[in-house]
């Protein structure tokens, strides 16, 4: 073995790519981040010391690459032998120097459509033996020669084309009558693919996402989200794919069919941890006849790319809420599996377990923030656990075997009239509908026991609108919802997996965070704001130590790498429309002084 391969090896080895949750010596000559969540157990956690406390304050630019692609810029970098490898908004994909931000390729995407459901951006893409995979915003997964950006093969993973909801149905004196849509329930892709032996797994977003508007409301940036009655989008689906030929391998869909025991459940009161949803069970019952087929339509979009346990070959992901979104009047029982965290083989997509955090979801809490593997000690027994950073503001911790609930960390969001249901007048609940968490990636510090996530403070107005009776056709229910125009901030919060998820601090941040987080071996976390701030904090005490501001709203999770023993750091600027964040089209890199 020569000592190039032997450095990258123990490089990968400290990376955790075997899930093994134990870190070697940090700052080896080459450190890479490999696959989106840096290990397949997601930890985002980067074996660097050299950056710390003590130095991080002298990080500097070191290049900034524009690639001339201004839109939401969400994506997580890969570096891997010299060379990052970033999708760009719209699907688009370029392989840089990692040392000098030289272009070195560039692959240009050509929808198949010109509408797509959900915005351009896309979350990262995956490499494997010589191929860099990305999922498309027209639901493709396409497959390039990671040497030259040369297009290998192209597969369609879902249609493009599905009934989309219109401003046309809201009431004639609603005052979003004439508002900008900016999505739809359609179907598209913006996680990351994950590859696994011969496989590339990827999920498909946007069904159930319900109309999105911009909002007339003075100061809010984050639009209204409308949810009509109809049969909108589909079944959404994770499905794995031979890395060779795109040929399709396996599929799961999100929605239980009949055959499965049907997607109603149990029509639980409560969720599974016990806090009640206000729901009426009886009037949901009555109407399982005649919504019967209501599961084909029934939603259930993959925003996030799955964990995966290498040792069992098991899959973990996040599904998002029912279709149509927050307007339960037409799909009746608990639309399972929306809102849940799912566990299935990655070998044959057989389903092992799922935990519905919560059941007939009226309010957008889709499970988006991917899920997180380590080790648990519980009452002194050492689990094997997976845990998920929820839009409802607590990490929930599980028994990775059987989805058994072992914990739920503390709020580290404000709660308030949490699970309430809309009403004419409207009434505000937080977390709002952005969450808690969104889609942001959280990081887990291994040796220190600790798990950091940003998460935000956003309240939303729920409210139940009306559009009139017309002749023999009797008046129908919509609901919306809006930012409130109370105060919003962020929260950069710390749990402490050795106290049951008791948080160990939490660091308020003046925009709400969406992006994700970033923890370095040597005692410090970045996130980025919507305002252009790049920010370290310490992972101890969630001080912060050094801030630069990069032109543009950063929106996207940072990563981390070493190459010639030199520790960089790097984000992607661009910011997010949906959420009014300052555009741009940048990736910035940063590195301390020589």
């Amino acid at each position: 073995m020569s000592k190039r391969i032997l450095v990258r090896w123990l490089a990968a080895i400290a990376l955790g790519i075997v899930a093994s949750g134990s870190l070697l010596a940090a700052d080896a000559r080459t450190v890479e981040w490999p696959v989106y969540g840096l290990d397949s157990a997601n930890h985002r956690l980067a074996p660097i010391t050299a950056i710390n406390p003590k130095t991080v304050g002298k990080l500097v630019p070191k290049w900034i690459y524009q690639s001339g692609v201004v839109g939401t810029f969400q994506a997580t970098p890969l570096v891997i032998d010299g060379r990052m490898y970033v999708s760009l908004p719209n699907s688009h994909v370029v392989a840089l120097d990692a040392k000098t931000g030289q272009e070195l390729w560039r692959y240009e995407h050509k929808k198949r459509v010109e509408r797509i459901c959900c915005g351009p951006a896309n979350r990262g893409v995956a490499f494997s033996k010589g191929k860099v995979f990305v999922g498309t915003v027209d639901a493709r997964l396409i497959a390039l020669d990671a040497a030259n950006g040369k297009l290998l093969w192209d597969v369609e993973v879902a249609h493009p084309e599905a009934a989309e909801e219109s401003r046309n149905s809201l009431g004639a004196t609603d005052r979003l009558k004439d508002a900008k849509v900016s999505g739809a329930s359609g179907v598209g892709i913006a996680s990351a693919p994950l590859v696994f032996e011969d496989r590339v797994i990827v999920g498909v977003t946007g069904l159930g996402y319900g109309l999105h508007l911009d909002s007339p409301r003075a100061g809010a940036p984050l639009g209204a989200v409308v949810g009509l009655p109809g049969q909108f989008g589909g079944i959404g689906f994770l499905a794995a794919f031979d890395v060779n030929t795109g040929t399709l391998q396996w599929k799961f869909d999100t929605i239980r069919h009949p055959e499965d025991g049907g997607w109603e459940g149990a029509f639980s009161d409560n969720t599974p941890d016990g806090v009640p949803l206000n729901r009426d069970t009886v009037a949901e019952k009555a109407g399982v006849e005649t919504h019967r087929n209501a599961w084909q339509f029934g939603g259930g979009s993959i925003y996030s790319t799955p964990a995966l346990d290498l040792k069992t070959g098991w899959l973990y992901f996040g599904v998002g809420n029912p279709s149509p979104q927050m307007n339960g009047d037409g799909r009746p029982g608990d639309n399972l599996y929306t809102s849940s965290l799912v566990a299935i083989d990655g070998r044959t997509g057989t389903p092992k377990w799922y935990w519905q955090q919560v059941p007939h979801d009226l309010w957008g809490y889709d499970v988006t923030s991917p899920p997180v593997l380590f080790e648990a000690t519980v009452k002194g027994a050492k689990i094997e656990a997976v845990a998920q950073a929820s839009k409802t503001g607590w990490m929930f911790v599980h028994e990775r075997s059987s989805g058994r609930l072992l914990y739920k960390s503390e709020a580290f969001v404000p709660q308030s009239n949490l699970f309430a249901q809309p009403t004419p007048e409207g009434i505000t609940i937080a977390p709002g509908i952005g969450g808690g968490v969104n889609w942001s990636p959280a990081a887990l510090d291994v040796s220190r026991q600790l798990a950091f996530v940003a998460a935000m403070h956003w309240p939303t107005q729920y409210s139940v609108k009306e559009i009139p009776a017309e002749g023999d056709k009797p008046a129908v229910p919509y609901y919306a919802a809006e930012p409130s125009q109370g105060e919003r901030w962020g929260v950069l919060a710390a749990i402490d997996l050795k106290r049951d998820g008791k948080l160990a601090w939490t660091t308020k941040t003046p925009q709400p965070l969406i992006g994700g987080v970033l923890a370095l071996q040597g005692g410090v976390v970045f996130t980025g704001e919507g305002d252009g701030n790049l920010s370290a904090f310490d992972s101890a005490t969630g001080q912060r130590l050094w801030q630069f501001n990069c032109g543009a709203g950063v929106n996207a999770p940072p990563i981390a790498y070493v190459i010639d023993g030199k520790p960089y750091v790097t984000v992607a600027a661009g910011g997010s429309a949906i959420w009014g964040y300052r555009q741009g089209d940048a990736v910035v890199t940063f590195g301390l002084p020589d």
